[in-house]
C-alpha cells in the first residue's frame, strides 16, 4: 500500500486530537516526539482493521504500554465497519508491563534480552540469563514465570532469604524455563556446560562430553581453530598457547610463560605443570579439541 493510499485509507478516520489525547503521546510531547513515532498509534491501528477485515480477527493483545496503539486500532474498526451490518465488536487487552530493575523493559529494541528460538539464544545463554538476575527482581519474575505454587514460591524465597549467595530463586527459575522452553536434556547439558566453565569439572568430565554436544556446551567460549599440522608443529605448551593461536589465548610468549610458572593455565582442566611440557602428555578431546584455561577464562582450541 503507498502513502497516499494509506492517508486515504486510515488517516481520515481519526483526528489530530483523538491522536494527540493518547498518554503516549501526551508524555512525549513534552520531550518531543517524531512524525514517524506520532504516526505509529494509526500504522498499528490499521494492521488491527486489516486483520479484523481478512482474517477475522476479534482480539489484540499486549502490554500495558500497548494500550494506546491497540485503542486506536478498535476506533478505526468502529468508525469503518460500526453501520455495516453483520459488524462484531473489536477488542483490546493488555497486561501489566513486565520490566528490569532499572524500569526498562523487555524487548529486541532494548539490548541484552533473550529470545525463545535455540539460533537466536542458545540454551545455555538463555539459562544464564535468568541465573544472571537480581535478587529484586526474581520475587516478580517467578510470580509470573513459574508454575510452582504460592506455596512452594515462597518456602524458595524463604530459604534465599538465609542464603543468598547460593541463588536458590535464579536456579528455580532458570532450571524451570529452560527445561519448559528447550528440554530436559537441553538443561541437562547447560548443567554440564557449567561445571565445564566455572565449576569443579575434571578431565573425565570433558571426556564424556559427545561429539554432538561440543557447540552446545561451548557457545559462546572463543575459539580458535588450528590445521593438524600447525598442532603437529607444537613442541610443547608455550607454542601452542603464545605462537600456534595467533596470540588470541596470551599476547607474548612471555606473558604465557609467566603465567604457566604462576600455575595459572591448565590444558583439559589439568594445570599445565612447566611451559615446556610436551603436548603429547595431552589428548584431544574427540580427537579434535582442546580447552585452555586462564584463571577461570577459558579457550576452546579446534584442531581440523
Amino acid at each position: 500500500m503507498g502513502f497516499l493510499q494509506f492517508l486515504r485509507e486510515a488517516g481520515k478516520f481519526l483526528s489530530v486530537n483523538y491522536m494527540m489525547s493518547k498518554d503516549s503521546v501526551k508524555k512525549r510531547l513534552e520531550t518531543g516526539i517524531s512524525f514517524t513515532e506520532f504516526s505509529y498509534q494509526l500504522l498499528q491501528g490499521y494492521d488491527f482493521y486489516h486483520l479484523y477485515k481478512n482474517k477475522n480477527i476479534r482480539l489484540q493483545m499486549g502490554g500495558s504500554d500497548q494500550w494506546g496503539n491497540i485503542t486506536t486500532g478498535t476506533e478505526i474498526i468502529r468508525r469503518k465497519e460500526g453501520d455495516e451490518e453483520g459488524y462484531f465488536k473489536a477488542y483490546a487487552l493488555t497486561t501489566p508491563l513486565l520490566t528490569k530493575s532499572d524500569g526498562s523493559k523487555f524487548g529486541k529494541s532494548e539490548g541484552g534480552n533473550i529470545w525463545l528460538d535455540p539460533e537466536k539464544t542458545s540454551p545455555y545463554a538463555f539459562y544464564q540469563f535468568w541465573l544472571g538476575q537480581s535478587d529484586e527482581d526474581c520475587p516478580r519474575y517467578i510470580r509470573v514465570y513459574s508454575f510452582r505454587t504460592k506455596e512452594e514460591i515462597e518456602a524458595l524465597e524463604a530459604q534465599h532469604a538465609e542464603a543468598p549467595h547460593l541463588r536458590i530463586l535464579q536456579k528455580a527459575l532458570a532450571e524451570e524455563l529452560t527445561v519448559r522452553v528447550h528440554s530436559q536434556k537441553a538443561y541437562d547439558l547447560v548443567l554440564k556446560a557449567s561445571e565445564v566453565l566455572f565449576g569443579k569439572a575434571t578431565l573425565e568430565t570433558l571426556q564424556s562430553i559427545a561429539l554432538d554436544e561440543f557447540d552446545t556446551i561451548f557457545d559462546g567460549v572463543p575459539q580458535t581453530e588450528i590445521s593438524r599440522q600447525e598442532w603437529d608443529e607444537c613442541a610443547n605448551v608455550l607454542d601452542l598457547v603464545s605462537t600456534v593461536t595467533r596470540s588470541e589465548v596470551y599476547p607474548s610468549k612471555g606473558e604465557a610463560r609467566r603465567a604457566i610458572q604462576q600455575n595459572a593455565v591448565s590444558v583439559n582442566k589439568v594445570k599445565v605443570a612447566s611451559p615446556e611440557q610436551v603436548l603429547a602428555e595431552f589428548s584431544l578431546l574427540q580427537d579434535r579439541f582442546l580447552l585452555i584455561s586462564k584463571g577461570k577464562k577459558n579457550h576452546l582450541i579446534k584442531v581440523v
